[in-house]
């Protein structure tokens, strides 16, 4: 990355989209990261109820812990999402990046504590979970994470990452969403602390050819098979 790209960041604005397509978008990000070269930011909702589950989850484990229909198979680790009424988000870092290098306790540290930073332009008083506390095994929002965001003693916030060749992906949800926000506002919110804390300088990015055909191939031959979300 030049001199020049180091502070420059993109913001995908994704709209709802459909269960496949949206893990599938994703995907096709982190692998276009040595072509794109910069970190993208991209917040996107969900077409249908749906809920996500990690990389590693059994399939039948899953299936009984919610009655949310489809399930799909995230590229990233972590326990069951629901995506019924929460904000997603994602952001994607190239090699390049110093977020690439950090240990994953430590972007799990920061991407939570840029987005405390949004809530608080926001007057919402969140914090970090000092230790975890667990109260159903393998899904992400019963009890709390190390370093999840909390509000009033409930976490709001959780995400899940994969570092891989091409760059590192963390997907994220804020559920519940604090019904005194509107989702547009905690979007810029989270694009002026990332320019005050981090030297952010944002620039709209929309998906080229390449790119969406790359997602619709994954969504079609991947994250839409049944095979591939029930392989464990």
């Amino acid at each position: 990355m030049s001199p020049a790209n180091v502070h420059s960041w993109f913001e995908l604005q994704s709209g709802p989209g459909d269960y496949a397509l949206n893990m599938a978008l994703d995907e096709a990000l982190l692998e276009a990261m040595p072509r794109l070269g910069r970190p993208v930011l991209r917040f996107y909702g969900w077409s249908e109820k749906a809920a996500s589950f990690g990389y590693f989850q059994k399939h039948r484990e899953v299936e009984r812990m919610t009655e949310l229909r489809p399930l799909v198979r995230r590229p990233t680790g972590g326990g069951l999402v629901p995506h019924d009424a929460d904000w997603t988000y994602s952001l994607v870092f190239p090699t390049s990046n110093e977020w690439y290098s950090l240990t994953a306790t430590e972007s799990y540290r920061r991407v939570h504590d840029w987005i405390r930073a949004a809530f608080a332009r926001l007057e919402v008083l969140t914090e970090l979970a000092s230790s975890c506390r667990r109260t159903a095994a393998g899904q992400c929002f019963a009890g709390y994470e190390k370093f999840d965001v909390l509000c009033r003693g409930q976490k709001i916030a959780g995400a899940a990452q994969r570092r891989r060749r091409d760059g590192l992906l963390i997907q994220g949800s804020i559920q519940p969403p604090p019904i005194s926000l509107a989702k547009a506002d905690w979007q810029q919110a989270m694009c002026q602390a990332a320019r005050a804390e981090q030297g952010a300088r944002w620039a709209k990015f929309e998906p080229d050819a390449a790119l969406n055909t790359r997602a619709m191939d994954l969504a079609q031959k991947k994250y839409s098979q049944r095979d591939y979300n029930q392989r464990r």
